[in-house]
C-alpha cells in the first residue's frame, strides 16, 4: 500500500512538470487548460523596470501640461481613467480638444462642435499619439501591448535590452499593426532609443534618439532627434546604421514648458 502511494505521488509530480514549458520570452506557461497562473515574461520585467525608472506609480495620478509644436497639451490620469486635452489659438478661434475613455469633444470659442465619426476618430488619434509618446514608456503596460525580448545589444558603448512591441487590434488604436522597438538602458533602466515602422501615407521607418532628459516632480520627460531609414529596413538594424551615420535626421520631437499641475 505504501509503495503504491509513493508511486502515485511520483507520477503526479511528473505529470505536473510535463505540463510546464518556457515560451519565447522565457516565461513559464502551463499546458493545463485549467491552470490560471501566468508569470511575467523577461520583456514584461524589463518594461516594468523602465516604467518605474521613468515615474512608476506617479503616472497613475499624473497631471501635467506641455507645449508641442505650438499647441498646449495636458494629461490628467486617475488610475485606469484619464482626461487628455489640447488647446491652440488659430486667428480668432480658440480650439480645444478633450479626450476621455468615453468620448472625444471639440469646442471652438467655447462652442461644442458636431463632428463626423471619421473626424472624431482622427482628432482622438492625434491627441492620444502625442501624449502616448510624451509619457513613454508608461503605456507599454496596457493590455493591448504585446512585448517580446529581442536581444541585448551595445549602442555607443552602453548595453541595452531591445524589446519588440506590437499591438492587439482590440485597444491598439487605428495603427495597431505598426511595429515598435525600444532600447532600455541596462544600467539606468531608462528608454534611450526607440524605433517604429508605419503603413499609413505610403509607410515609413523612424529611429528616435532621446536627449534633454529631465525629471519634473518625479516623472521623466525627454526630447528626441527623429531619424529616417529606407522603407523595409528591419528595426533591429537601426542602432548599427545610426552608429555608422547612415540615418537621415528629419525632425526634432520637443516637449517644451513641462508643468506639473499638482504641485
Amino acid at each position: 500500500m505504501k509503495k503504491n502511494l509513493i508511486l502515485l505521488c511520483v507520477l503526479a509530480t511528473l505529470l505536473f512538470s510535463c505540463n510546464k514549458k518556457k515560451d519565447s520570452n522565457g516565461a513559464t506557461v502551463n499546458n493545463d487548460t485549467h491552470a490560471t497562473e501566468k508569470k511575467f515574461s523577461k520583456a514584461d520585467s524589463i518594461i516594468n523596470k523602465a516604467i518605474e525608472a521613468h515615474g512608476g506609480k506617479l503616472y497613475t495620478t499624473a497631471n501635467y501640461s506641455f507645449i508641442f509644436r505650438g499647441k498646449e497639451y495636458r494629461f490628467k490620469n486617475n488610475g485606469a481613467s484619464y482626461e487628455y486635452s489640447s488647446e491652440i489659438q488659430k486667428g480668432d478661434s480658440l480650439i480645444k480638444d478633450q479626450l476621455t475613455p468615453e468620448k472625444f469633444e471639440r469646442s471652438i470659442n467655447s462652442k461644442l462642435q458636431s463632428l463626423s465619426k471619421e473626424d472624431s476618430a482622427k482628432y482622438s488619434e492625434a491627441i492620444n499619439s502625442v501624449i502616448y509618446f510624451a509619457t513613454l514608456p508608461y503605456k507599454l503596460q496596457d493590455a493591448s501591448v504585446n512585448k517580446k525580448f529581442i536581444e541585448e545589444i551595445t549602442i555607443k558603448g552602453q548595453k541595452y535590452h531591445a524589446i519588440g512591441v506590437t499591438f492587439g487590434q482590440d485597444g491598439g488604436g487605428k495603427d495597431f499593426d505598426d511595429e515598435y522597438h525600444y532600447w532600455i538602458n541596462t544600467t539606468t533602466h531608462k528608454m534611450d532609443y526607440l524605433a517604429y515602422n508605419y503603413r499609413v501615407n505610403e509607410g515609413g521607418v523612424r529611429f528616435r534618439v532621446a536627449f534633454n532628459t529631465r525629471v519634473v516632480y518625479g516623472v521623466t520627460f525627454q526630447d528626441y532627434i527623429n531619424y529616417e531609414a529606407p522603407l523595409q529596413t528591419p528595426l533591429k538594424d537601426l542602432p548599427k546604421l545610426y552608429e555608422q551615420g547612415k540615418l537621415k535626421e528629419v525632425s526634432q520631437i520637443l516637449t517644451e514648458n513641462v508643468v506639473n499641475n499638482q504641485k
